[in-house]
């Protein structure tokens, strides 16, 4: 018998990972005779080829069953597909499985197109399901199994697993295989212990269970000798308990410090320790402020502490992790101007980027059934986003989420944390009030240009127009050519920090090159820039001052080389002979033949052999002379 798990992924991305899939094709190998006579083959889908290519993807398979992972995001598509199965083989068992269908499986059943559901942990009722398709019985009364009957939705409800580790690891058991992936998903505890009323994480069960710490090193060890750049660790708040996060961080330097992971955390369990041992590996971190206003969370089921979060963040910002927030627009009882405050209080304690919601009532979710009482009008269908409510009207609501694009463009994609709550204080802004002066620039300047249209050098030239009009606009032009230098330093520092570096010639094959006769180019990871102030000033500087900085630091001109080394990003200030001997080095032509180079031949020399060993440039494809 061959079951098919497909999950319609939401697009091509390192997160695309057939993860709940894995899990209940690992359940399987914990019933010899079943996983003899039985396999799963998972399938990934995506949403650019048409749905008869899903169709036809899951019909290749020749399955004898089909699941689908069905969450907001899919839903309509899994629908859709459940149809098309329904009609080119009538026969052939349909289920479902996934937060969607979990909460509502009435709407999947019968008129939907499946014939059954598995509503929530997945893994023992997968096998007594299918089970009970290998031996064509009935799967009705399977704990864990919604059905119909007789129009009557029939459902015994299975309790969660209370030993995770008796679950199988798709990972240890070989069903999901990272070395196939660019990132992986990476489960360490399933729950919630937090009781926020906007999701769904909890299940309707508060409390948290964990995989054991030697199931997870061994998990880790795999990863670690695999192919995979980035892990996203999927536990709602990862360092919940922190001696124990603290353990799985000092796993993760000790085995895997080249993998980048991802993590999900909350600001009052951090303490100085945890902050050190976060910086000392490859990572991000996700904190859920929300909001910045109290008694806004507290009607949501939070608690926000300001001075504390405050205090948690600058241990992150002291050690130089890498951090972002989310923010939700259309909470119970807030408005635009609290929203705006909530981005000022944000954008001040330098997070390296902001994601905005607007608020979503999830079916499940308890804001959700009080929506009504609350006044909260929302879409019926996903994404469930609020339509308006009696404190943030709809034109307001549209408002903010072009304030919030604002800020992803401008902030996040545009690499702005070092010099933006400077730029905002030289110009006498807050950081709402600057987002939205480019808000309204960009709908005057750039009307009906897509964000997601848009490449980072895109970003920096918008940028910089903006702020060519804006400094003037407010008597801050001699401050504009270093916020321009600000804005193309970052840029390109951000793109170095991304590329892959060039190996590194060691010293025997670097003494035996033929520098003079051999074509050189500057390697795809190296940035050549210039800037009107010098360089080095501006990066001793530290968090730049604006105002500052140019009353203290004359316009001299520098050039600089970007590049990236070892786990650092180099910026080396170039004489102009140097730069432009640089700009010159086409990959083709070598220094023997480019004649007079503004420098003595043994000079150039010299300099071409510092700039091959540092990785700047890298040998052509022509012909040496």
């Amino acid at each position: 018998m061959n079951i098919v798990l497909a999950t319609q992924h939401l697009s091509r991305s390192p997160q695309a990972v057939s993860l709940a899939g894995a899990c209940l094709a690992a359940a399987l190998t914990t019933d010899e005779l079943l996983a003899a006579s039985c396999r799963v083959t998972l399938c990934d889908l995506f949403p650019d080829p048409p749905p008869e290519s899903a169709l036809h993807t899951i019909l290749a398979s020749d399955p004898d069953a089909v699941g689908l992972s069905v969450y907001v995001w899919n839903r309509r598509e899994a629908l859709a597909l459940a149809r098309l199965l329904r009609e080119q083989r009538p026969e052939l068992p349909l289920f479902a499985g996934g937060p969607e269908p979990t909460v509502d499986p009435l709407p999947f059943l019968g008129e939907g197109g499946f014939d059954f559901v598995v509503v929530g942990e997945g893994e023992i009722t997968f096998v007594e399901a299918v089970a009970a398709l290998n031996e064509k019985r009935s799967v009705a009364g399977i704990p864990g199994v919604a059905t119909l009957d007789q129009g009557t939705l029939s459902l015994v409800q299975r309790p969660p697993t209370a030993l995770l580790d008796l679950l199988p690891s798709p990972l240890l058991t070989g069903t999901l295989d990272p070395a196939g992936y660019d990132g992986m998903l990476w489960q360490l505890t399933r729950g919630c212990d937090f009781g926020c009323s906007y999701c769904c994480d909890a299940g309707g069960i508060r409390g948290t269970r964990s995989f054991s710490l030697e199931r997870v090193e061994a998990e880790l060890r795999l990863l670690a000798q695999s192919r995979v750049s980035q892990v996203f660790v999927l536990d709602s708040t990862f360092n919940r308990e922190p001696e124990r996060a603290k353990r799985i961080l000092r796993l993760i330097r000790n085995h895997a410090p080249h993998i980048h992971f991802h993590f999900e955390i909350r600001s009052e369990f951090i303490d100085r320790e945890q902050a050190k041992l976060f910086a000392a590996i490859t990572c991000s971190l996700q904190i859920g402020l929300q909001s910045a206003h109290p008694k806004v969370l507290a009607r949501v089921g939070r608690r926000l502490e300001r001075n504390d979060f405050s205090a948690k963040i600058a241990l992150l910002n002291e050690t130089g992790v890498i951090f972002g927030f989310d923010l939700i627009y259309g909470l119970p009882g807030d408005n635009l101007e609290g929203f705006k405050k909530s981005l000022d209080f944000a954008l001040a304690l330098y997070p390296n980027h902001l994601d905005i919601f607007p608020l979503a009532l999830l079916p499940g979710a308890q804001l959700s059934q009080s929506a009504d009482r609350l006044g909260l009008e929302h879409l019926t269908e996903p994404p469930y986003t609020l339509i308006q409510s009696p404190t943030f009207p709809a034109e307001e609501l549209a408002k903010a989420a072009r304030l919030a694009g604002a800020c992803d463009l401008f902030y996040s994609r545009g690499k702005a944390v070092a010099w933006f709550n400077g730029l905002c204080r030289s110009h006498s802004l807050s950081p709402a009030a600057l987002l939205e002066e480019f808000e309204l620039w960009l709908t005057r300047e750039a009307p009906g240009q897509g964000e997601e249209e848009l490449t980072d050098d895109d970003i920096r030239e918008l940028q910089c127009r903006f702020l060519r009009a804006l400094s003037p606009a407010r008597n801050r032009k001699k401050l504009l050519p270093l916020l321009l230098d600000l804005v193309e330093y970052h840029h390109h520092y951000a793109a170095a920090l991304l590329a892959p570096q060039p190996e590194l010639p060691t010293e025997r094959e670097l003494a035996q090159l033929e520098l003079a006769t051999t074509p050189f180019v500057i390697a795809a990871s190296t940035r050549l820039a210039r800037f009107n102030y010098e360089i080095t000033d501006i990066l001793e500087a530290g968090e730049v001052e604006p105002t500052e900085f140019v009353r203290s630091f004359r316009k001299s001109g520098s050039c600089a080389a970007i590049y990236p080394r070892a786990d650092e990003v180099m910026t080396e200030s170039l004489a102009e002979p140097f730069f432009r001997l640089l700009e010159r080095l086409d990959g083709r032509t070598s220094l023997h033949e480019m004649g007079e180079v503004g420098m003595e031949r043994d000079e150039a020399l010299s300099f071409l052999e510092f700039a091959v060993a540092e990785g700047i440039v890298v040998k052509g494809s022509g012909r040496t002379g």
